[in-house]
């Protein structure tokens, strides 16, 4: 059931529903574009859309040209906390950026503070669940702990965590004082805080068979986690055991499983960007995980999805939640509706 769709500038990476009530209309859009040449540059933008699920309608509310951006998150809404907009720049900086919908000058962002965190590109960014610190992934392979407090970034930790590439780092939303990194060098980790963060609580080696590309923690479940690979695998894990997970489900999407999202309500539903296999809809009960629904309407690089938070709008008695997906070269944006059932 398609909502509708827009054409970016540059190549879309990054699609971010915002969760903040009486926001949840409002979608972000990030993109990333090299300039090749003598000398290449790295350019982007971050675009804002509503988009209403009542009426279906979606249109544009806000573009503004940036460095490339890799990757955008919003932070949890919690502790009353005004949205804010994680940015990581291709160019080592990490940027917050504050929602400004207040009606006068319409739905803008407006930059509230910005670090340069690394002289390599940020890749990929978490918040804690206190909106206080953000784990960054560094292309060098280092992963970065970054407080925000007052409108200010400070570098807490820094460490070389992996050889090559660290494409995702989360933190635990249960346990906020660990954080997971995946890398190019096919390690999963998981890091507690309050240690020296060069001795990690483990280190799995053996399963991935090529980059760890997300990780993310259920938020109905706090034993369960997933993770994506570039080996075309989700997998479910079992965290009772902390210093040793048990991989107890993993189901192949045919493509780069790139972004993994929860459904923010539904629970057991996942939404998945499969890289050169479009978009994937994965029920998980137990031990059994199953693709309820593929949607393949990019012809690039399947790399941003969403659900939209809130509410899930019910059409002839059932539950029919907003999912927004982007794809690289076709610099696509499409917002859509799964056409199969949803069980709340």
């Amino acid at each position: 059931m398609d909502v509708a769709h827009c054409y970016l500038e540059g190549n879309a990476d990054a699609v971010e529903f915002c969760p903040h009530n009486g926001h949840h209309n409002v979608l972000a859009a990030s993109t990333y574009t090299l300039q090749e040449g003598d000398q290449p540059t790295r350019c982007g933008s971050i675009s804002l859309f509503n988009v209403n699920g009542d009426t279906d309608s979606f249109y544009t509310v806000y573009s503004e040209e940036t460095s490339g951006i890799f990757d955008i998150k919003w932070n949890p809404p919690s502790g009353g906390t005004s949205p804010f907009l994680g940015q990581a720049d291709a160019d080592g900086y990490l940027r917050i950026k504050m929602l400004d919908d207040d009606g006068v000058q319409g739905t803008c962002l407006k930059e509230i503070t910005s670090e340069k965190i690394t002289n390599s590109m940020c890749l990929y960014l978490d918040w804690n669940p206190s909106s206080t610190s953000i784990t960054v992934g560094l292309s060098d392979g280092c992963v970065s702990i970054v407080s925000l407090l007052e409108s200010k970034l400070e570098i807490q930790e820094e460490w070389k965590a992996h050889d090559f590439e660290l494409w995702t780092t989360s933190f635990d939303i249960h346990q906020p004082n660990l954080v997971y990194t995946g890398s190019d060098d096919c390690k999963f980790c998981c890091w507690d805080l309050r240690d020296s963060p060069s001795n990690p609580v483990f280190k799995n080696s053996k399963v991935h068979k090529m980059g760890v590309t997300c990780i993310e923690k259920s938020p109905h479940d706090s034993n369960s986690l997933l993770t994506g690979s570039y080996d075309e695998f989700l997998r479910v894990w079992d965290l009772r055991s902390i210093s040793k997970p048990v991989n107890e489900t993993s189901i192949s999407l045919g493509g780069g499983v790139w972004r993994v999202k929860h459904h923010p309500v539904i629970q057991d539903l996942v939404l998945a960007a499969c890289m050169h296999n479009g978009f994937a809809i994965v029920g998980i009960k137990g031990n059994k995980a199953e693709v309820l629904e593929t949607y393949k309407k990019h012809d690039s690089l399947a790399y941003g999805a969403d659900w939209q938070k809130g509410e899930v709008k019910l059409i002839e008695g059932r539950s029919k939640p907003v999912v927004a997906t982007c794809s690289f070269y076709d610099k696509l944006v499409r917002v859509w509706r799964p056409s199969n059932d949803i069980i709340l």
